[in-house]
């Protein structure tokens, strides 16, 4: 699983004209599921979205985390952060896990993040979404499951 990852002050996403999820501040996730993704990367995911430290403590330093600050999580279905731009200009997605494969997947990361006692707010699998946010810093993460170890 892949997750680009943005401290946000605000977010919101909205289908159709309608905001369908929004937080305060907290943690915009963009997330990617591949095809050999399983429970074990959305755990080791949840475990270091929530304890990542990279809001700002009393001091101005980055050290503390998305729980520390009780902030909120909005979670975007992204398949094309599976993009492979390697050959010609149109991306092909061949590594995204079909929707079979990718939903109950996705359902299970946001169910689990859930778990934690955060807000958690969501967009819809596969719709067509607009997606709003001011990027706090801007700080931006790439995570990737298979990158773990």
């Amino acid at each position: 699983m892949r997750v680009l990852l943005q401290r946000v002050s605000q977010a919101a996403v909205t289908i159709k004209g309608q905001v369908h999820g929004e937080i305060q501040q907290g943690l915009l996730l963009l997330v990617g599921i591949a095809a050999d993704d399983t429970h074990e990367d959305i755990a080791w995911l949840c475990g270091k979205i929530t304890a990542l430290r990279i809001f700002s403590d009393h001091d101005d330093k980055m050290n503390l985390s998305v729980q520390d600050i009780h902030g909120g999580l909005l979670v975007i279905s992204q398949f094309t952060l599976h993009a492979s731009t390697k050959k010609g200009n149109r991306p092909g997605f061949t590594e995204a896990a079909r929707p079979e494969i990718a939903i109950p997947l996705y359902e299970a990361f946001t169910e689990a993040l859930k778990q934690t006692g955060l807000q958690v707010a969501t967009g819809v699998f596969g719709a067509d979404m607009q997606v709003s946010l001011t990027n706090d810093g801007p700080v931006t993460i790439w995570l990737d499951s298979k990158n773990k170890a």
